[in-house]
């Protein structure tokens, strides 16, 4: 077996001289501590030396794009000619997988190949002696230092960097823009006050105010290359009759000034925002679709860089922006936030507020889906980002109904009843419901003599019914019901002198305890006069 062995100043084809050494690889690392054992086992065969350090830096950057350098080439061509039947050990699996495709060589490449690759190296200088230990040294330092710098060098279509510049340069002009025509506003407004009021844009306001002046020469002045014909009439009647103070032409100068600086800046972030759109259609072109250029570059410019975003999950991107929100929140046990900077794309910013948290957290599941595919996949196409946008569209929609059918049907969406909830409830139980017994209520006596009631009221008291107390065979008292009255004056006047007697004494219930039994009577009701007559 050959040993194709690559180094910083070139290749190196080792025989593989005691191929049972391999089988025990826990063991291989002892073999190789002196340089008598580890000629034992490997034996240098051919060394092909770089000429300069630009071959070395051509054969590392054409192994790290999975490709054979023209040097390389010619040490397999060799190969293939004095040993073709040999089995050819390399580091790379994917570099043997081109060899073998390329050369037809029989490339092997394992766990026990790597770990005799390294061991190897442990003893480079000793085995290959065509170069020495300095030359060596500063050729691998001069190719660590080139290679570097080939990695770091950027195409011009993957530069997230510029993205992150050019997003904080426009968020930068942004604010100075609204501070120098709010500025611009101020100072002219001393002079023509009632301009602010007709002419709302800033645009159209900073360039009136350069191309006017002096209020006074509006009358003669053509403004319908700045505003419309209404807004051009309301201007000049307005200038006729305005409140302004006078100013002089030095004032007017630098205020035109001002007007150039602003007309100049906000044609500047025009070419910027373009600059920004396109770098963002070739970085992140699924992204860009999703959520916007200015949305997928702030979030880009948070993060880092295009790679550290990927490498959020879903909810940390849902939630970019709003950090002191959240601890916050955290801090003080409230709700946390549901969204960042990732509101302002249109499809949660143009949702009903009822939806918006559902619609941050699909957003943000399909966003890192797309930043994924652009900071890892191989296709430049925006596919993904245009189907997913188009779900989430559909499912918009779908929320929307669904909310306005709970309102009562309204919107054409059916109605949803409410959710049934199980409410636990507990009762405590009284004793005193055990008591089935009706308290007794001692009437209060009515003096008949000294009133008159009415006639109802004697009618209502002889429909009564009345108690009389009797002995029963174990001693209580019991109660027994009388008839009503037959409707025979006889009855009537024993009942109304009985109702005198009672009004006149009441009668008081005495209890007696029996000494045997301990229980209670009551005394029984003297019979009148009438009764007695009457028997």
């Amino acid at each position: 077996m050959l040993v194709l062995y690559e180094t910083s100043t070139g290749y190196a084809v080792f025989k593989l001289l005691d191929e049972k050494k391999l089988v025990q690889i826990e063991n291989l690392y002892d073999e190789f501590q002196t340089f008598d054992k580890a000629s034992s086992i490997v034996q240098l065969q051919k060394f092909y030396k770089f000429s300069t350090t630009e071959d070395a830096m051509s054969a590392a950057t054409a192994a790290v794009e999975g490709k054979i350098g023209k040097k390389l080439k010619k040490v397999l061509k060799k190969i293939v000619a004095e040993d073709a039947n040999e089995q050819l050990a390399v580091a790379d699996s994917l570099l043997g997988k081109v060899i073998k495709d390329k050369f037809n060589l029989t490339c092997v490449h394992n766990t026990a190949i790597s770990e005799l690759m390294r061991c190897i190296r442990t003893q480079t200088n000793n085995l290959i002696t065509e170069v020495s230990e300095r030359e060596n040294t500063a050729m691998s330092l001069g190719l660590a230092h080139g290679l570097s710098r080939y990695k770091l060098k950027f195409s011009g279509d993957k530069i997230d960097t510029m993205i992150i510049q050019a997003v904080s340069l426009l968020d930068d002009l942004d604010k100075e823009l609204n501070n120098y025509i709010m500025r611009c506003r101020e100072w002219y407004g001393w002079h023509f006050p009632e301009l602010g009021s007709v002419v709302q844009d800033h645009a159209a306001y900073v360039k009136t105010v350069k191309k006017l002046g002096m209020r006074t020469a509006s009358i003669t002045m053509d403004l319908s290359d700045v505003l419309p014909a209404d807004l051009e009439q309301r201007v000049k009647d307005a200038a006729q009759i305005s409140m302004g103070t006078e100013i002089s032409d030095e004032d007017i100068r630098h205020i035109t000034g001002l007007c150039d600086q602003i007309i100049e800046m906000q044609d500047y972030r025009s070419q910027l925002f373009e600059y920004l759109r396109n770098r963002m259609a070739a970085i992140a072109p699924n992204l860009t679709v999703l959520l916007g250029e200015l949305v997928g570059a702030r979030l880009i410019s948070h993060a880092g860089s295009l790679m550290s975003l990927a490498k959020h999950p879903a909810s940390t991107i849902q939630i970019l922006g709003a950090e002191k929100a959240l601890f916050r929140a955290l801090k003080k046990k409230h709700d946390t936030p549901k969204y960042g900077l990732i509101y302002h794309a249109q499809l949660i910013s143009q949702s009903s507020q009822k939806i918006k948290g559902k619609m941050s957290r699909m957003v943000a599941a399909k966003a890192s889906l797309s930043i994924r595919v652009d900071a890892l996949g191989e296709t430049d196409d925006a596919d993904l980002g245009t189907l997913q946008r188009g779900y989430l569209e559909n499912k918009a929609k779908e929320l929307e109904s669904i909310e306005s059918g709970k309102m009562g049907g309204i919107g054409g969406g059916p109605k949803k009843f409410d959710k049934y909830q199980n409410k636990s409830q507990v009762f405590q139980y009284h004793g005193g419901n055990d008591n089935t017994m009706t308290p007794k209520v001692k009437k209060e006596p009515t003096d008949f003599f000294n009133q008159s009631p009415a006639p109802g009221k004697l009618n209502k008291l002889f429909g009564e019914e009345e108690l009389k107390v009797e002995n029963g065979d174990n001693g209580h008292a019991e109660t027994t019901e009388e008839p009503p009255s037959s409707g025979k004056k006889s009855k009537k006047r024993k009942l109304v002198a009985e109702v005198e007697e009672e009004v006149a004494a009441p009668l008081e219930d005495t209890e007696n305890v029996d000494a045997s039994g301990g229980k209670k009577k009551k005394k029984k009701k003297v019979k009148t006069e009438a009764e007695e007559e009457e028997a």
